[in-house]
């Protein structure tokens, strides 16, 4: 498949994304200090970060998912704020507000929290719709307005939002048009009991490695433009469009059981997502192409989040991860 693509001189591309993601295995051994397993999680940030996405993280309370981001921020020396949810927050306590200054006679700007380069929305289903929308926007274009100034946030800008999915009490759960913003939708599991005995260990010795910044804002930046460069072949291309086109409709590829059972598929926004994630994955796996297994990697966290089942999904206890498990079976692979 390579060979063919003499025009495009794959050897180059090669050798400048392994020289580009070096840094890679250096983040993840520095955040390896303080996260014990959690392999899939600590992926998927990166991906985040370097896709210029935000990721959406679903697990119950206690899967190290707030030091997660933060361990993430001290290693790349960016800053770093969190923001917890509550049904009583205010659009001004995410983006900040104007103040008035009584010796100045004027207002003067307070920004919040969404001023840093990581922002972790704990809990974001608690928060009312309002508050939901003022951080969306900033997470769609990049920017906030307070009165009537516009900021430009600092890149990179990663939000990592967590939502628990146990407790459905006093939540107001995202409209699918929000929560389709999200580049990803990682669902976490529990630790392997060996790998809890370590926390267990860490912890009760109370003595956690220091985390140091070994990659530079400006690394995490060129390596954003890096990410771009990596190859995709057209035949790639083509089997991300037909993993999508196969949400919307099933019955044209060979999957008309799953039509009664999606109430809508993926929409272009899942099509960039895939091929932007797959080639992250690639370029975290330090190669200068994408090949089907980058694909696969990320399908689920790519797609989870963008389809939706019926009541008849429900009834037959149908998840979105089943019907991509389908999808993905069933489409050829180049």
């Amino acid at each position: 498949m390579i060979e063919d693509t003499g025009t495009i001189d794959i050897k180059t591309i090669n050798e400048k994304i392994e020289k580009e993601s070096a840094f890679v295995d250096l983040l993840t051994m520095e955040m390896n200090k303080v996260i014990v397993g959690q392999k899939h999680m600590v992926e998927r940030l990166l991906i985040g970060l370097l896709g210029q996405g935000h990721i959406l993280l679903e697990g119950v309370p206690g899967l190290a998912k707030t030091l997660a981001i933060n361990t993430l921020s001290q290693a790349v020396d960016g800053t770093f704020s969190r923001i917890q949810f509550t049904p009583d927050l205010l659009p001004a306590d995410v983006v900040g507000t104007l103040i008035y200054n009584i010796k100045e006679n004027d207002f003067s700007i307070k920004k919040g929290p969404i001023f840093a380069n990581f922002v972790l929305a704990d809990e974001i289903n608690r928060a009312p719709a309002k508050v939901q929308s003022a951080l969306l926007e900033a997470m769609q274009e990049k920017q906030v307005t307070i009165g009537d100034e516009t900021f430009i946030l600092d890149k990179p800008f990663l939000v990592m939002a967590t939502q628990n999915p146990v407790e459905q009490e006093g939540t107001y759960p995202l409209p699918e048009a929000q929560v389709d913003r999200f580049m990803l939708k990682t669902v976490i599991d529990y630790p392997k009991m060996d790998e809890e005995q370590l926390i267990v260990r860490a912890n009760l010795r109370g003595s956690f490695e220091k985390v140091n910044p070994v990659v530079s804002i400006k690394q995490i930046l060129n390596a954003q433009k890096a990410v771009r460069e990596v190859y995709m072949d057209e035949k790639i291309e083509k089997y991300i469009l037909d993993i999508v086109f196969a949400t919307r409709y099933p019955e044209k590829y060979k999957l008309a059981d799953l039509k009664p059972l999606i109430s809508f598929g993926a929409s272009p926004r899942g099509s960039i997502n895939l091929a932007n994630a797959a080639k992250c994955y690639a370029f975290i796996k330090r190669r200068g192409y994408v090949i089907p297994e980058d694909v696969r990697a990320v399908v689920h966290d790519v797609l989870r989040h963008r389809i939706g089942i019926t009541y008849e999904a429900e009834a037959e206890n149908v998840t979105s991860e089943d019907i991509i498990n389908k999808i993905v079976n069933e489409i050829e692979v180049p």
